[in-house]
């Protein structure tokens, strides 16, 4: 009988070997997922996670791009099952014969369930004498995360407070630090893991070498566990070594890919990216939405942004169209986002749904904006503040900010780095905007997760927003019991955020994530932020199953 294709067949046969070359566009600062922040594209090479995708789902149904991937989309990594066996109890069967890394102190002993609760003891606080993680977003993705316990040496169960499995399995597959699984005997030797020599995990790729602020090195742990679903009979990783490049500047990262020197580049900007199929058109280019749309966000809960009127003149003096042609060169759709990205397929509220009247209140128009601004007592405009991410786009802000100018709205810009800017935003030092790269509008990531945004004392609710509306959409989402009832709920709940304007929407931007032709299998899985300061927090899934194409590659000169 002849053998049925699959649809994997075009990319050839898998090849071992080879080493991946990946630009980094920040340093590397930490190496345990309880410190939070800052490693997520390197960490998660040696440290895996329970949940993971599917890599024999036909990119045709559902390409990975998306931060958020729907649970029907979900298989097991280090779980080999699971399922709810009653409302928020979540039972998980973890593969068994995995083990820890050949590197003391754990030797390469069998991973069991009691690491698993011990991950989340540490890290969320629930026992053990552990105190919660200080990084927020690790510990806010599980704040309704009750208890684990392991049931025997191989399940594990998880009490959480709501009762809906979608929003459950939100929390197991975030992007966060949080679901990736550290060593427990690192921690119990040495306090944490802060230091690179003791990184230990059970997944692909073992650090062998870093040089902070130049790079890293990995090579492939021979004692993987892994095999290719696609291909059975294979052992991974293909790739025998992976090295990360810390290259800040873009221009000098570019260069280095055109000359075949690096085999990964994301975050490239639809600028960049122009011109490079122009220089080098065999650089394979995918296009995805960067994760969040950029806004303003103020705190609404203070004078003037407590008044509807003064956010909605703040939208209209801002020229999306003309933005989204001159400063995106008509590389980006004109049209504003609200809580869900338009990309989210069945979750968002795109902007071609939107009623007349409500896309008016979106449309630029100064003079309209200037007559709000009076209404609402401020007829001269009035001065404020934005505190800044320097991740961010500062051109793209200074636009913004002349056009709030020309309606008498005069808005300093206050630059701080990544880190201070976190610790200052969450200790709500902030007076009157924010803006960070994953502000309010236009997500990717984890629907559920981010409506918790607008909920009332939310640590991530910076806007300071406290509306009963919110709250109540909020708590029926968690409860809901099916599907349909939750895009019900997410349906009403886009609309809700569009008209409040609690935030201002600018444009969603999209990026492209570059590689070269002989990188097999790289199709900017879980978003494009390979290279950015958060990355994905999949690569132990990942970077086992690409290979490298080493005949194509050297016929190219390389």
């Amino acid at each position: 009988m002849e053998k049925q294709a699959n649809w994997w067949d075009k990319l050839g046969q898998p090849q071992y070997g080879g080493e991946l070359v990946i630009r980094a566009s920040r340093n590397i600062v930490n190496f345990d997922p309880y410190y939070g922040a800052g490693l997520v594209h390197l960490m998660t090479a040696w440290m895996e996670r329970l949940v993971a995708d599917d890599w024999t789902l036909d990119p045709a149904i559902f390409d990975y791009k998306p931060l958020w991937h729907p649970s029907v989309y979900l298989k097991g990594q280090l779980a080999e099952s699971w399922e709810f066996t009653d409302a928020g109890t979540y039972v998980i069967h973890l593969r068994q014969g995995v083990c820890w890394q050949n590197i003391p102190p754990a030797n390469g002993r069998e991973f069991i369930a009691d690491d698993v609760v011990f991950h989340f003891n540490r890290l969320y606080g629930l026992g053990g004498g552990f105190k919660p993680s200080p990084f927020h977003q690790a510990v806010n993705a599980f704040q309704d995360l009750l208890s684990v316990t392991a049931a025997d040496k191989y399940t594990v169960i998880f009490k959480f407070k709501p009762s809906n499995s979608e929003f459950i399995m939100e929390s197991m597959h975030e992007i966060n630090l949080g679901l990736n699984l550290e060593n427990p005997d690192v921690v119990k030797k040495w306090g944490d893991v802060k230091d690179w020599h003791h990184a230990v995990g059970t997944g692909p790729y073992i650090l062998q070498d870093f040089v902070p602020g130049s790079s890293a090195s990995l090579i492939k742990n021979t004692n993987y566990w892994g095999h290719d679903e696609r291909h059975p009979r294979n052992k991974l990783p293909y790739i025998d070594s992976v090295k990360y490049l810390m290259i800040q500047d873009d221009t000098a990262a570019l260069s280095e890919m055109c000359k075949g020197k690096i085999d990964v580049i994301d975050c490239v900007s639809p600028m960049q990216a122009k011109a490079m199929r122009k220089t080098n058109p065999e650089i394979i280019q995918i296009l995805t939405p960067l994760p969040p749309t950029i806004s303003l966000d103020p705190r609404i809960d203070v004078a003037p942004f407590n008044d509807i009127r003064v956010r909605i003149a703040m939208q209209k003096a801002i020229d999306l169209p003309t933005i989204a042609r001159s400063y995106y060169q008509g590389l980006v759709e004109p049209y504003p986002d609200t809580l869900t990205s338009r990309y989210m397929k069945g979750w968002g509220f795109p902007y071609d749904e939107w009623p007349q009247d409500l896309k008016d209140e979106y449309a630029y128009n100064p003079v309209e904006a200037r007559e709000l601004l009076a209404a609402a007592g401020y007829p001269h405009g009035f001065k404020t503040n934005i505190v800044f991410d320097t991740a961010g786009d500062m051109a793209l802000m200074q636009i913004v900010r002349s056009y709030l100018q020309q309606v008498g709205i005069d808005m300093e810009i206050r630059p701080m780095e990544t880190n201070v800017w976190s610790a200052f935003i969450n200790a709500r030092k902030h007076d009157q905007i924010a803006h960070h790269p994953a502000g309010h509008l236009g997500h990717t990531s984890s629907p559920l997760r981010d409506l918790d945004r607008f909920q009332t004392g939310s640590p991530n609710n910076y806007g300071m927003i406290s509306d009963p509306v919110f709250d109540s959409l909020y708590a029926k989402a968690r409860a809901a019991s099916n599907m349909d009832e939750v895009l019900r709920i997410f349906r009403e709940a886009n609309e809700y955020v569009a008209r409040q304007h609690v935030a201002i929407s600018v444009l969603q931007p999209m990026a492209y994530s570059l590689c070269q032709p002989w990188v097999k299998g790289f199709n900017a899985q879980f978003g494009s932020t390979w290279g950015a300061a958060g990355g994905p927090g999949m690569l132990s899934f990942y970077l086992p199953r690409f290979w490298i194409d080493q005949k194509l590659k050297k016929s190219m000169g390389h």
